[in-house]
């Protein structure tokens, strides 16, 4: 990319007002590495919440809109130098496809919260707009933007764990421990309603997160599971918690547990893969260190910083700090913003896993896999067999068989 072509890529948010915790988090990490700048907004229905938004952001009046249609139609109308390039969309999750859509046909790269949708029929054709609009689609898999995550990945496909035997990955949390959504808790509310999250609670909501990260570090593939759901609230209507035993395209086996009613826990996200050679051990909540043992020797231990040792390159990529100076979930999220922007900014072709996809950030085929992880669930707690093949992307009927 030559110099000339670098700016700060201009973009606009829907949703993220007053008392939607994720909305302010997206914008300090679009801000942190200083390569985007949030133009415009449409934060939220409430004219009052949205206006205070947009002033604590510093947006000028006028490009503070009423609804996030007139903000595609009003910013598509300006100067090419000066509307937004890029949507960030962090609604719930019923609104995803909608706008992400609607963005793309106006001419817009899409930034948008997890999951794509609330099923797999629901963002299907989402893949098709994305493939023809040539415009860049990223998703905000928070987790899979730490430096260590990307190491534990490298080391993975290195071979330094040999062959992977067992997967195990756990998500806890304890907020929803009570009917939290009954106390007018908004972010209780809409995720426990499945008009607006999906079929899917906690597995939904979380469990995409096990999922991916698993996946994504390990390099298999789950090829079937056996699921169980569960709901300890009394009264509420998806599930808070669930079990799930599954195993991979490449012959290692695995758990995944989440729960959003363990007593507690705040955000538990761990994840251990156990290989021929050696096992790797990472803690979200202690994302600076990863733990490798290898077969027949002493615990290794690997720390963020980027004058640490043993770093692969894609880890170092993504820090900022020498060691000893904690970076952490912004950071994480901000290295996805990063590479939306510098994919924004250049003429190369997406990445190779598919139309619109930015190298770096997880991506709209990724939602796929994440919205066909779901349908399985469901499928498999409902089912009377023991295992249920995954149902792939390509095959949304499966879920009907």
């Amino acid at each position: 990319m030559n110099d000339s072509s670098k700016h700060r890529v201009r973009y606009g948010m829907v949703g993220g007002g007053e008392g939607a915790f994720i909305g302010q988090v997206h914008r300090m990490a679009a801000a942190l590495d200083g390569e985007l700048e949030l133009v415009c907004g449409s934060f939220s229905r409430d004219g009052d919440n949205n206006q205070r938004t947009g002033e604590r952001c510093s947006l000028p009046a006028k490009r503070v809109y009423a609804s996030w249609q007139e903000m595609l139609e009003a910013e598509a109308a300006l100067p090419a130098n000066e509307r937004m390039e890029m949507v960030a969309v962090v609604t719930p999750n019923h609104l995803h496809v909608e706008i992400s859509q609607a963005a793309l046909d106006t001419g817009f790269h899409v930034f948008c919260e997890k999951p794509v949708a609330r099923d797999l029929a629901e963002a299907l054709p989402l893949a098709e707009r994305v493939a023809a609009s040539g415009l860049r689609f990223g998703l905000a898999h928070t987790y899979l933007g730490y430096p260590l995550v990307w190491q534990a990945r490298e080391m993975v496909r290195r071979g330094r764990l040999g062959a992977i035997r067992k997967i195990h990955v756990e998500y806890p949390q304890g907020w929803l421990g009570t009917r939290l959504e009954s106390t007018g808790n908004r972010q209780a509310a809409w995720r426990t309603d499945p008009a607006l999250s999906g079929a899917s609670g906690a597995m939904g909501d979380i469990g995409t997160h096990a999922f991916g990260l698993a996946e994504f570090v390990s390099g298999h593939r789950v090829s079937e599971l056996c699921a169980s759901l569960s709901i300890h609230a009394e009264g509420r209507r998806l599930d808070d918690d669930g079990d799930i035993l599954f195993r991979t395209d490449a012959g290692a086996s695995g758990t995944l547990i989440v729960s959003q009613v363990a007593t507690g826990e705040d955000n538990g996200l761990k994840l251990r893969i156990y290989g021929e050679h050696g096992a790797l051990d990472w803690l979200q909540k202690d994302p600076n260190h990863l733990r490798f043992t290898p077969l027949n020797g002493p615990q290794q231990q690997f720390r963020a910083g980027i004058d640490q040792p043993g770093l692969e390159t894609v880890a170092l990529d993504r820090l900022r700090i020498p060691g000893g100076h904690p970076e952490g979930y912004i950071e994480a999220m901000a290295n996805l913003y990063r590479d939306m922007a510098r994919a924004i900014r250049s003429d190369a072709p997406t990445a190779a896993d598919g139309p619109g996809a930015v190298p770096g950030v997880p991506s709209l085929a990724d939602g796929l896999r994440g919205m066909a992880f779901i349908e399985t669930v469901l499928k498999s707690h409902a089912g009377t067999t023991k295992w249920t093949r995954f149902i792939t992307p390509d095959d949304p009927q499966g879920a009907q068989r």
